[in-house]
């Protein structure tokens, strides 16, 4: 019996055939179209206007390459069963269950001490409850937990499918054609030695371009300084937001959103208070956004200068050092502020602010990228390459973002 199947098509890849049953029960599922609601790259938008793509369309195309990972492995003869393929392809449909509204901002200020990925779990947990054990298996490669390992690397590693669809779908939409890298040819090299992912000798050229394009991505995208100072600024807003709730001040703002406003949420609450992850799947960034334009109008001064900055792009200069930043100068910005608008010198504090980055682009003792030869030799690709500066990729770069409100006579 033929198995009936969906077709979607994606501007990145294609159509993608998406088989009827279990896998178009998990994409048709509340908590997976929540991820249409969510978009992938935060407040990027605000430097590069094309980034509206979706965490819901960035779970299809990682589900595309996921299929056609374990298409080409079958080819190579690697033991792949229906059982096991149907898993890990629902792994990499649900990893991403757990990101909250702006992706990794919110986890600073409404929900602290517990990460997306524990969150995604108890969201696969309950999904699996809801459809009698069928998520067993694919629960158990998301946790690194069943025999044949490289099933999750797939899932989760350093050329896991989640990384190799954002570089190119946020390289897509974003325009920064640094980031495109040859997804298809790196997924055309795996192979499986001792149960460990690694990648045919031929392949090594689009290994060192994907390392290349991520390290490019994160500095230039990601990090963009812009994008970094609006994000700081939506933690900022919340952390006021917060703090005038805590008061008992009344503030506009939907049930999912005033839960958390209201409540001090940590990892014990999730897994104590069902009513908590019931609020988490009901929150989406249409809650946020609607909450900054009512918020534009409070009458109190810091929450509304810093919502209608906000949505009027209105963004907190910033400057980047690799230095510290001197206590001299944060003292000397807090006096400005506070002068200029009015207000004391702790209200001041919400206006500026000093975000430490540190990052690396490859860590061999995390999860090695390994390079088979014909003779079955197989070597790190810090041997391999002939061409990569890995010591430059494998070192963490910290920079130091101070962030602040432009002043009028600056």
């Amino acid at each position: 019996m033929i198995q009936k199947r969906k077709i979607v098509n994606d501007p990145v890849f294609g159509f993608i055939n998406v088989s009827e049953g279990l896998l178009l029960d998990i994409i048709n599922h509340p908590y997976m179209q929540r991820l249409a609601r969510i978009k992938q790259m935060g407040l990027s938008s605000v430097v590069y206007p094309g980034a509206q793509h979706t965490r819901f369309q960035h779970s299809l195309g990682a589900f595309y390459l996921m299929s056609e990972a374990l298409l080409h492995l079958s080819a190579k003869g690697i033991e792949i069963t229906k059982d096991e393929a149907e898993a890990v392809e629902a792994a990499i449909l649900m990893h991403d269950l757990g990101h909250g509204p702006f992706s990794h901002v919110l986890e600073e200020v409404i929900v602290t001490g517990i990460s997306h990925e524990e969150i995604s779990l108890m969201l696969m947990n309950r999904m699996n409850i809801e459809m009698g054990g069928k998520l067993d298996l694919a629960i158990k490669i998301f946790k690194d937990e069943y025999s044949k390992r490289f099933l999750h690397q797939l899932v989760s590693g350093q050329l896991d499918v989640d990384r190799l669809d954002y570089l190119r779908r946020d390289s897509f939409y974003t325009g920064v054609v640094e980031g495109n890298i040859g997804s298809a040819r790196i997924i055309k090299m795996l192979d499986v030695k001792d149960d460990h992912l690694v990648i045919e000798s031929k392949g090594i050229y689009s290994i060192e371009n994907f390392l290349t394009a991520r390290r490019l991505m994160y500095w230039q995208v990601y990090l963009h300084k812009t994008s970094v100072s609006c994000e700081q600024m939506l933690i900022k807003t919340l952390l006021r937001a917060k703090d005038l709730a805590q008061k008992g001040v009344e503030l506009f703002c939907s049930p999912a959103l005033k839960y958390f406003l209201y409540n001090d949420i940590s990892k014990s609450s999730f897994l104590s208070k069902e009513q908590c992850l019931e609020h988490f799947v009901n929150l989406d960034d249409s809650d946020v956004w609607c909450a900054l334009k009512v918020w534009s109008s409070h009458s109190d001064k810091i929450l509304s200068r810093l919502s209608s900055d906000i949505i009027n792009r209105r963004i907190f200069k910033v400057e980047i050092t690799d230095k510290q930043v001197s206590e001299e100068k944060i003292a000397s910005l807090q006096k400005r502020i506070a002068t200029a608008m009015n207000i004391t010198l702790d209200e001041a504090d919400y206006f500026f602010t000093i975000h430490s980055i540190e990052k690396n682009m490859y860590d061999e003792k995390d999860d090695s990228i390994d390079i088979i030869y014909k003779d079955g030799t197989i070597k790190n690709i810090a041997e391999a390459s002939d061409m990569l500066n890995i010591s430059l990729l494998s070192k963490k770069i910290r920079k130091n973002y101070l962030c602040y409100l432009r002043l009028l006579n600056e």
